[in-house]
C-alpha cells in the first residue's frame, strides 16, 4: 500500500488472523512497527498506510 492510501471497512475474516500494517476499528486503532503483527480483531475494520507499506495477512482457518 502506498503511503495515505487505504482499504474501506470490511468483515473480519474470522479464526486468527495477524496484520503487518495500522488496523482501524471503528474508533479504537493499533499501529503497528515494523515486523510487529497484529491481532485483527472479529470486527469490521479498514486498513490505512501511513507510509509505504508492504501488507502481510496470515489467517489459521479451524476445523
Amino acid at each position: 500500500m502506498t503511503a495515505g492510501s487505504g482499504l474501506a471497512e470490511h468483515d473480519s475474516p474470522g479464526d486468527d488472523a495477524t496484520l503487518l500494517v495500522r488496523l482501524v476499528e471503528s474508533e479504537a486503532s493499533c499501529e503497528g512497527r515494523a515486523g510487529e503483527p497484529l491481532g485483527i480483531p472479529p470486527a469490521r475494520h479498514s486498513l490505512d498506510a501511513i507510509e509505504d507499506s508492504a501488507v502481510l495477512l496470515t489467517v489459521a482457518k479451524t476445523g
